[in-house]
């Protein structure tokens, strides 16, 4: 939405080679700083997914955390973690999964996910699809379904659909390279 873009973009911080060199990184804080942008990202969220049937928000560690827990506070309902490897006491699913620079592990409480219930996703940004796909992969574990997924700022060029293939997936703001 072009809304989206004029509001967001202004505060969306951009570190060139970061994490490493020719990478350029989309940075949020700049919405966390500005709470009129905070708060317009969770009610366009709202907004969003206000008639959709949702169960439970899942938050990707950790600026996913940001997102998710205001949201599932307005709407009434329950918040799930999905943390790095060994963050979570007691029993867990566990996906490994690439990242665009490295290998990784994530776990949610096997308690947190309800057989049947349709979960959210929700990260602060959408570059590959590889975390959100491992985060498909724990939900589905525990029988309940992904029904959509949410992320502030979606880079599509690095073709994030195919590794969510048959999930709706909605971003506030895209960018369509990696150029300033």
């Amino acid at each position: 939405m072009d809304r989206d873009f004029d509001v967001l973009d202004k505060v969306v911080g951009r570190i060139p080679d970061f994490p490493k060199k020719g990478v350029l990184f989309y940075d949020i804080t700049g919405i966390l700083r500005h709470p009129d942008a905070f708060k317009y990202c969770i009610d366009r969220m709202a907004e969003i997914y206000r008639d959709k049937k949702i169960d439970a928000v899942a938050g990707i560690e950790s600026r996913g955390f940001i997102f998710a827990a205001p949201f599932a506070e307005r709407m009434g309902i329950p918040l799930i973690l999905i943390r790095k490897k060994g963050k979570l006491p007691g029993k867990t699913y566990s996906c490994k999964y690439s990242l665009e620079y490295a290998e990784a592990e994530i776990e949610v409480h096997c308690a947190d996910i309800q057989a049947g219930k349709r979960v959210l996703l929700v990260d602060d940004l959408i570059a590959t699809g590889g975390t959100l796909r491992a985060a498909r992969n724990l939900v589905e574990q525990g029988g309940a379904s992904v029904s959509d997924v949410f992320g502030v700022i979606g880079l599509p060029f690095l073709n994030y659909a195919s590794a969510l293939n048959g999930i709706d997936v909605t971003t506030l703001i895209n960018y369509n390279s990696e150029a300033v």
